[in-house]
């Protein structure tokens, strides 16, 4: 969450950004007909309401301006979404009410703070303001971000989020956060060649749209090798392109769990990519550790998501609360 802040006359006026993860069927509702209503949430609470683009089971919609903006903001989308409920229940037997949802996307760096030590901040939460609050264990995929769910009455929610903001502020993320995009397919691809594959364990499987292409290049030979080995992923893609190199930062905090105990992860990595891998020693002063990717784009791009399955790999150590020993 970024922020900055601005004295005014009323005290303290600070300016947010706040993501929010929706379905499809909640961003159609929030959009409205001919964008009616996003357009009307815009205007009446003065906050930016940006929605991603594409054709994604999932959006990130994005919600900027001073506190006060971002909170009418809320309200109008909490209130939305129960309205939603009351008009799909008139259609079903239900009698109970179910809760409003919303699912906010954090920096896994201020998940901690969230919780607090041993829960106390997120069980002081639920109590004060009645909603129920749940991080989530993960981090979404590809990204150092986790889902924060927030569900009870439209006004609960309001109060809940202006705790969140408040612990947020109070906390800024640290290190680089890599936010979370919504892809449209279910599984990793990577691009190679201009042809797609999926990710299935230690192997790359053309992606179902490229099977005709890679058939007829492949005829009467075995599909797919693990990755990894000398011989061509693909038989027939031979003409292999020339060696290129990419370079990340990755911030100090996290090296470790790229690297593995005795260095066990980043071998693997380099195993199952195929690529070379070269981490930097740690400059004094600096927070970040440079890695170099050196291998064909195919490797590069493999080697790559491999590194970010891994940031997703160790957040057990942040999920269970009693562990932790700073709030």
């Amino acid at each position: 969450m970024e922020s900055t802040k601005v004295q005014s006359e009323g005290g303290l006026n600070v300016t947010l950004t706040i993501r929010l993860l929706m379905h499809g069927k909640e961003v159609g509702s929030i959009i409205g007909k001919k964008g009616e209503t996003v357009k009307k949430m815009r205007e009446e609470s003065g906050a930016r309401i940006n929605i991603s683009e594409g054709n994604c089971p999932e959006r990130i919609v994005t919600i900027t301006g001073p506190t006060d903006t971002i909170f009418k903001a809320f309200a109008m989308i909490a209130y939305k979404f129960e309205e939603d409920i009351i008009n799909s229940m008139s259609n079903s037997p239900a009698t109970s009410k179910p809760p409003v949802t919303l699912r906010l996307v954090v920096p896994a760096s201020q998940c901690g703070s969230l919780i607090g030590k041993g829960g106390s901040k997120i069980k002081e939460m639920r109590e004060s303001t009645g909603a129920q609050v749940q991080v989530a264990g993960d981090m979404l995929p590809n990204s150092t971000e986790r889902a924060v769910t927030i569900s009870g009455t439209p006004e609960a929610i309001i109060q809940c989020v202006k705790q969140i903001c408040v612990v947020m502020l109070e906390s800024p993320p640290k290190g680089a956060t890599i936010p979370y995009r919504p892809k449209p397919a279910s599984t990793p691809v990577i691009f190679s060649g201009g042809q797609a594959y999926t990710i299935q364990g230690q192997y790359a499987i053309p992606h179902p749209d490229q099977l005709t292409k890679l058939h007829q290049l492949a005829m009467q030979q075995t599909p797919f090798t693990p990755l990894g080995q000398t011989t061509p992923a693909f038989p027939g893609l031979d003409a292999a392109p020339p060696a290129s190199t990419h370079e990340l930062t990755i911030p100090n905090d996290l090296i470790g769990c790229i690297i593995g105990r005795q260095g066990t992860k980043i071998n693997e990595i380099r195993q199952m990519s195929g690529a070379q891998i070269k981490i930097a020693n740690a400059m004094e002063g600096s927070s970040e550790r440079q890695i170099t990717i050196t291998g064909t784009p195919a490797n590069i791009s493999l080697a790559q998501y491999l590194i970010n399955a891994r940031f997703r790999d160790v957040t057990a150590m942040w999920t269970d609360p009693s562990s932790m020993t700073t709030p």
